[in-house]
């Protein structure tokens, strides 16, 4: 695996020197872009594009086009592990991600079993490889995947939920049902990000998106838990480089030390923490990556400066191990200007740190 020639997204997960801090978005291939809703409609559906690797090529690549970001993530959805292992994933317009088949039946549960990346989700390793050629080492590629306990409340719920009540319901009353849809899923995790880092993902995410609504002994015993346990799995090395990882529970800030133990090389950070606060707790165990409101790019491009001057200054005039980005992914309703305005604001003020730290 050759370094990219950008490589500072990857050296600033690793707490390595920089000339400016790195910069990309949560689903900065998105809805947001015309060209991505041109391509979408081409597509025929969202799991269309999903499962076309030339597509989600296209897409990945299009707010490269527009920007300078810092790194490239593969376009596709936490839940295609879910739809291979049988649950018949499916999107309805308006309501989200939805499930055929939640698992509310114990024989259901019993026979759940993690899925060959290899086979069932060969399309995404496709796109990982084609994504990878087509950057031609400009940027790094970050793959992906929900946590076991994010994917397991969609398994569960069978879609978005507002209280998590039959999840919740499995975890106090048969927490022995919900262990074993955790681990069988972690395995599945930890085959499917295996499974990318060999087809070329540089550097790999776990989002925990729905870690923040467990309390706190909760947290750790089903959800932290089994991160540790994909963080374990995973390859550290590839082709003589290392491939980091980084972790983000959205709500997750209660549990900052403790994520930041889990074994990953950076946590993610959502806005409802200050960055400079995070960074005295974790004392550089890891790096950072975070986190202005994606509320601010509804404002003013003066606005949207100033806010993402606010969290480089917070984080310190040393901007060693810290990788800008949102706190949570980019709104569908988000003025594309509005983002060149954050991605220049970043480099220009993060070099301008950098000067007066020497």
């Amino acid at each position: 695996m050759t370094r990219p020639s950008n490589d500072t997204f990857l050296r600033a997960l690793l707490k390595q020197p920089t000339a400016h801090t790195p910069v990309w978005l949560m689903r900065q291939a998105g809805r947001y872009l015309p060209e991505y809703r041109e391509t979408r409609a081409r597509a025929g559906s969202f799991m269309q594009l999903c499962k076309n690797p030339g597509l989600a090529c296209e897409v990945t690549l299009q707010p490269l086009a527009r920007y300078e970001l810092d790194a490239a993530i593969l376009f596709s959805d936490i839940l295609t592990v879910p739809d291979a292992m049988g649950l018949g994933l499916y999107f309805t317009d308006g309501e989200g991600p939805r499930f055929e088949r939640p698992l509310r039946e114990e024989w259901a549960i019993r026979d759940l079993s993690a899925p060959d990346p290899w086979d069932h989700l060969r399309y995404v390793m496709d796109a990982v490889a084609e994504i990878r050629r087509a950057l031609n080492n400009s940027v790094p590629l970050i793959g992906f995947s929900g946590s076991p306990y994010t994917l397991a409340c969609y398994m569960v719920e069978g879609a978005s939920s507002s209280d998590y009540r039959r999840i919740k319901t499995m975890l106090y009353d048969r927490p022995d049902l919900l262990h074993h849809i955790l681990s069988v899923t972690a395995d599945a995790v930890i085959a499917y990000l295996n499974a990318q880092i060999e087809s070329g993902a540089q550097a790999v995410m776990i989002f925990d998106s729905w870690g923040g609504s467990l309390a706190a002994a909760a947290y750790e015993e089903f959800s932290l838990h089994y991160m540790r346990r994909v963080l374990a799995g995973l390859i550290k090395e590839k082709d003589g480089e290392r491939v980091p990882s980084i972790v983000f529970t959205k709500g997750g800030g209660l549990w900052l030390e403790a994520i930041a133990d889990s074994g990953c090389d950076a946590v993610g950070l959502d806005w409802t923490i200050d960055i400079g606060e995070a960074r005295r707790r974790v004392g550089g165990r890891v790096a950072l990556q975070g986190n202005v409101d994606p509320a601010v790019l509804f404002a003013s491009p003066e606005t949207i400066a100033a806010e993402a001057r606010k969290v480089l200054d917070s984080y310190g005039p040393e901007q060693t191990g810290h990788v800008f980005n949102l706190g949570h992914g980019i709104s569908q309703f988000t003025p594309p200007d509005n983002v060149t305005a954050l991605v220049d604001a970043v480099h220009q003020h993060s070099r301008t740190l950098r000067l007066q730290g020497r």
